[in-house]
């Protein structure tokens, strides 16, 4: 957003989302998440609510969440947060709204958070043209972009390796 005009637009400003997530994040020592944190609009966030990068500690907000009002805008910004405290608190080796997401909303003042939206926001038919299978147990899955790195099936490494990677279980890709 430029310029803000008024005090609602004030208060929708990255900046001030930003500065309020700093609040809340201090509130929980997380002072390194905190000094990374950046909070932006992205016009190009069509199907989705907001985006959270977990390298990069950067929450993108879709400019439509404005319309629905600044309670939905809230609830939003506070769910992808819960993403970046959970993986600053557990590493990237969790499930996206597992436990670990969970309680990071809950310490936010969101327990019980939807994982999903209900807004009305367009859909988009997603063509998953690549297909992965476990060596192991034949477990796929399908995926819009060619993996660029190997990925083990995490339930083989489970069983047999203790959760760690195994290049036994590394997903080999198929024909569709």
């Amino acid at each position: 957003m430029s310029e803000p005009h008024d005090e609602s637009e004030h208060a929708l400003d990255g900046r001030v989302l930003a500065a309020q997530c700093r609040e809340l994040l201090l509130a929980l020592r997380l002072r390194k998440l905190a000094g990374r944190l950046r909070v932006g609009w992205n016009p190009r966030l069509r199907s989705t609510a907001g985006r959270a990068w977990l390298e990069d500690s950067w929450i993108e907000l879709n400019p439509l969440l404005v319309k629905h009002g600044e309670k939905e805008v809230r609830l939003t910004l506070l769910h992808e947060l819960a993403h970046l405290v959970a993986h600053e608190r557990h590493g990237r080796r969790i499930a996206p709204h597992g436990p670990e997401w969970q309680k990071a909303c809950a310490d936010l003042g969101i327990p019980g958070a939807p994982v999903t939206h209900r807004l009305d926001l367009p859909r988009r038919k997603v063509v998953r043209r690549y297909y992965y299978e476990c060596p192991s147990c034949g477990a796929g899955m399908r995926r819009v972009r060619r993996m660029k790195r190997e990925a083990a099936c995490l339930a083989c490494c489970r069983r047999h390796s203790d959760g760690r990677f195994d290049r036994r279980f590394v997903m080999v890709e198929k024909q569709a």
